[in-house]
């Protein structure tokens, strides 16, 4: 094959592997490549202003694309802006390819301006993580590190590219990556074991993360649930497992202390756990949060997550959804009558509640809520929501429920200001769908340069501040450590507090190309509707609470 300089053939590469945009922020250290970007016939730089808004863009285009997104740092000091969201692609394992530059192997032993082990930098909050020192194997260590980001466990991978590698000529063949097909069936023997630890439970449940939407495997997780009559709680849980209008779906486990979670699952006596770990608060319960005697059969493609805090009785590595509907099809023939009569009793009293809920809700009238109702009056619920509400998503979801795959993705990793961002790369992946990205006051400022990439690249995504003047989650968690040390309740820390001096988001977001109004009256609620969805182009509404 013809020799052409590394950094063209290495453009092939992505293009070889469907990565035909690249998201990113310039730096020296990569100019040549960026310079044969530019000049790249079908393959697009999507341009953010700082580097922890381009890997939020990236994420949030993986999620909805269901496939690998490409996302170019600067450097030392541009791995370091965005490794905090490259943390929330880890936690919840986005197949991110990352790549940054150096000024050279060359020049190694100078020790200079910005010289640092980026992957050092990049192991903590990557799956792997490597750099190119010989130009014979820059794209067989980029097809490598492609086919691992996109191997259950997925995950966002590194690969520093020194500038002289670039520079030399590569005849290496363009080759797409091997895609490693993980659909694992358990054995009949495994499945069966499964089925009868699970079979004769009373008070079943079953503890769902996001691998049952990697695998598609929400069919085959409502008729295990269903035959069971068992509770589903999401753990670890960002995209849509199970419809939230489904009565067996009780939300999710606790986020950061562990008793909420144990006080949900302590008393279950069957325990199926399916494409996560358990558990993911921040202050976990470090004894077993399940009773004495529990059965619980854990399913996940991850093997390390199997029994990774507490012991399980039997751990089957093996794909969701080929696990979910073999236990489905033994569960049908060995559950006698009385068993299937005991879980459809449960089913039935789980829908009856959900109907009295239904029927018993209390109109809220406040801003945010006639804003909701509004939107979801207007699109019909035909759209796809970024949550980074926090405090206010359970009335974003009240409002804009998660019922279908694709439709809602929710902030993962505990670190703030994907929401944005996050939605901007949803849009920019499907443009013919209504995006809406919900974040805080103190979440939205992390990243608020998203707008500006919207609006230069034409990208028709829109966003909502909740503005309660607040770091409020920060207010909600110190409450519960007084409680919990009998420390009298006292005013909150100043450092929760964002009201002074006052940020004008609506300005701001005209500022940055971008449309924006201000809504303190349930009035002005019903218009921002009108003018969200009418306005060509990045819309924001900054809702007061």
């Amino acid at each position: 094959m013809e020799a052409t300089p590394g950094r063209e053939r290495l453009i092939e590469q992505f293009k070889a592997d469907g990565l035909h945009v690249m998201f990113g922020n310039p730096g020296t250290v990569e100019q040549g490549f960026l310079d044969a970007v530019d000049a790249a016939a079908d393959f697009h730089y999507v341009l953010a202003l700082q580097e922890t808004v381009a890997a939020g863009i990236a994420d949030g285009y993986a999620r909805a694309t269901g496939g690998a997104a490409l996302l170019q740092l600067h450097s030392g000091v541009g791995l370091g802006n965005g490794i905090g969201m490259l943390y929330q692609s880890l936690r919840g394992h986005t197949p991110l390819v990352v790549v940054a530059g150096d000024a050279g192997v060359r020049y190694d032993a100078m020790d200079a301006q910005m010289a640092c082990d980026l992957v050092a930098m990049a192991r903590p909050v990557t799956k792997y993580a490597t750099r190119v020192t010989d130009p014979r194997s820059l794209l067989r260590t980029v097809r490598r590190a492609v086919k691992i980001a996109l191997t259950p466990p997925r995950g966002p991978v590194f690969v520093a590219l020194p500038m002289d590698v670039l520079d030399e000529l590569n005849s290496e063949p363009v080759l797409p990556s091997t895609e490693v097909l993980t659909d694992v069936s358990p054995s009949p023997a495994s499945v069966g074991r499964a089925a009868e630890l699970l079979a004769s439970a009373e008070r079943p449940i079953v503890l769902v993360g996001d691998g049952v939407a990697l695998s598609g495997a929400q069919h085959e997780l409502v008729a295990v649930a269903e035959l069971l009559g068992a509770d589903v709680y999401e753990v670890d849980s960002s995209e849509v497992n199970i419809a939230a209008s489904h009565p067996l779906r009780r939300g999710q486990t606790g986020h950061m202390f562990g008793p909420h979670s144990k006080e949900l699952v302590g008393d279950a006596d069957g325990v199926l756990i399916v494409g996560t770990y358990v558990f993911p608060e921040v202050f976990p319960e470090l004894d077993s949060p399940f009773r004495a005697g529990a059965k619980v059969v854990h399913i996940d493609l991850n093997a390390y997550e199997i029994a990774k805090n507490h012991p399980v009785d039997l751990g089957l590595a093996a794909d969701p959804r080929q696990a979910l509907r073999a236990l489905a099809g033994v569960l049908e023939r060995r559950l006698g009558p009385h068993r299937r009569a005991a879980a459809a009793a449960r089913l039935d009293v789980r829908t009856r509640e959900r109907a009295r809920e239904a029927r018993t809700a209390v109109e809220d009238g406040t801003p945010m809520a006639v804003f909701l109702k509004t939107l979801a009056e207007r699109t019909g619920g035909d759209l796809i929501v970024f949550d980074e509400a926090l405090t206010t998503s359970p009335l974003v979801t009240r409002y804009l429920p998660a019922e279908r795959p694709g439709d809602y993705h929710l902030t993962r990793g505990g670190s703030l200001g994907v929401g944005f961002p996050g939605a901007v790369g949803a849009k920019l992946a499907r443009p013919e769908r209504l995006v809406v990205g919900f974040a805080g006051d103190g979440g939205s400022m992390y990243t608020y340069q998203a707008l500006w990439t919207a609006a230069r690249h034409g990208i028709d995504a829109k966003f909502v501040v909740c503005n309660n003047r607040k770091y409020r989650l920060l207010d909600d968690n110190i409450a519960q450590y007084w409680r919990e040390r009998d420390i009298p309740e006292h005013g909150f820390p100043g450092s929760f507090d964002l009201s002074h001096p006052e940020i004008d988001f609506a300005g701001l977001a005209r500022s940055l190309g971008a449309g924006g109004m201000r809504v303190e009256k349930p009035d002005e609620a019903v218009a921002a509707v009108g003018r969200m969805l009418s306005h060509p182009g990045p819309f924001l509404v900054d809702i007061q609470i």
